[in-house]
Parts: C-alpha cells; sequence; structure tokens
C-alpha cells in the first residue's frame, strides 16, 4: 500500500484558507480619510482661491462661509461667485450653479445602494459625496464603500471650509489668485481623480470625448452647458 493512503482522509486533504473578515465601517472610513489627504490640500488651495473671488465679487465674509457651509460644490459656487463679480444678477448665479451641479444626479444614483440606515441619515451621509469622495469611495465593479465615502468627505469639507475662510479673511493680503497659481488648482484636481477611473480603452475613449465636447462648446455655451453636454460621453459605457 503506497503511503499516502495510509494516512487518514482529513490529513492528506489540504488545509481549507479561511477568507479575510471584511473590513468595518471604522477601518474604511479610516482609510477613506488617508486617501483623500492629497486631495483636501488641493481642495484647501482651491477653496483659499473661491474666498479670494468672493470677497472681490462683493459677497461679504459671512455668506460665502455659509455657502461654503450649506453648499460644498467648489465649482457651483466659483461659477455663483463669477457671475455676480462681473455684474451678473442672482438668478442667472443660480442657474450656473445649478447647471454645474447637476452632475451630482447620476453620482448619487451610483453610490445610493450604499447608503444606509434611516431618512434622515441617508440625508446627511449624501452630503459629504462630492467628486473627491466619490473617487475614493469606489472599490470596482462600480460599487461603493460607505465608510470610505464619508471619511474622505469628512476631510475636504473640512478643508473646503476652512480653506474658504483663509481665504476671504486674507482676500486684502493675497490679492489675485493667479499670482499663487490658485488658478489651475481645480483642473489639477479633477485630472488627479479622473486617472484612478481610467481603468480600460472604453473609459479612456470616454474620457477624450467628453474632453473634446467641452472645449468644443466653451466659446459658445453658457457656464456650466459644456460640462453638461460632456457627460453625454459616458453613453460610450452602454455599448457592449
Amino acid at each position: 500500500m503506497d503511503s499516502q493512503e495510509a494516512l487518514p482522509a482529513e490529513e492528506s486533504a489540504p488545509p481549507q484558507e479561511t477568507p479575510a473578515p471584511a473590513a468595518g465601517f471604522r477601518e474604511e472610513a479610516l482609510y477613506g480619510l488617508r486617501a483623500a489627504v492629497p486631495l483636501a490640500v488641493a481642495v484647501f488651495g482651491f477653496a483659499v482661491s473661491f474666498g479670494v473671488v468672493a470677497r472681490a465679487a462683493g459677497m461679504g465674509v459671512l455668506a460665502p462661509v455659509v455657502m461654503s457651509l450649506t453648499t460644498f460644490a467648489g465649482s457651483a459656487q466659483f461659477a455663483a461667485a463669477s457671475v455676480l463679480g462681473t455684474g451678473g444678477g442672482v438668478a442667472a448665479a443660480i442657474v450656473a450653479a445649478v447647471l454645474l451641479n447637476s452632475r451630482y444626479l447620476p453620482i448619487g444614483i451610483s453610490v445610493a445602494p450604499a447608503m444606509t440606515g434611516g431618512v434622515l441619515k441617508r440625508f446627511l451621509s449624501a452630503q459629504l459625496v462630492v467628486d473627491e469622495s466619490w473617487a475614493v469611495g469606489h472599490v470596482g465593479n462600480g460599487r461603493y464603500s460607505r465608510g470610505r465615502l464619508l471619511g474622505a468627505g469628512v476631510l475636504v469639507y473640512a478643508a473646503w471650509v476652512g480653506g474658504t475662510a483663509v481665504g476671504l479673511l486674507g482676500a486684502h493680503y493675497l490679492g489675485d489668485p493667479e499670482r499663487f497659481g490658485l488658478d489651475v488648482v481645480s483642473p489639477v484636481l479633477f485630472i488627479a481623480l479622473l486617472k484612478g477611473q481610467i481603468t480600460s480603452r472604453k473609459a479612456l475613449a470616454a474620457s477624450a470625448l467628453g474632453v473634446a465636447i467641452a472645449l468644443a462648446l466653451v466659446p459658445f455655451a453658457s457656464p456650466g452647458v459644456p460640462l453638461i453636454a460632456a457627460t453625454a460621453a459616458c453613453l460610450l459605457g452602454l455599448r457592449k
């Protein structure tokens, strides 16, 4: 008889690997917090620039801070401040902000399965879902981690509100934000976010098409319209 056949079945069978336990909410939140640190630095610089622009547009000090606390949408707030600063009306500023923020509709749909709990809990959690936390919270295959979303969102929120206050209080000393290169913070930030999302040729094609659509419309369309039109490139994802 073969020596291997003499062994009991349970001794000869290979050991079964135990799957690693899934990370809890706290671990996921800490992961999101750490991953968002470099993004928060860029957001802080962007917020400082917003504070300077808002002060120059005659919005005062309190209104921009309250706007950052309640709206928490960089590009929309910039659009509103820019419209007001160039003599535009309140209605035009609101329309520009709404157009830019309409991208959160598909973003909200994508993260909805991860937002658990009661209505109030989901509502409050959703306020921290912005471009940066959305990118950090993605765990693959269209799935999102609530812990990562909220961990990243809290840090980015603090950076945005804090940067707004710094920009407002230091507007007199900072002057034109372009002197410090703060005008390029937003484009660089979004390029960094995009890099992590391009994982296939289809994603690359959609990104390139979106850029082409936006650039083609910028000279002719109102603020916000090129961005919304560029999202049509995402329809490439419907192709099998």
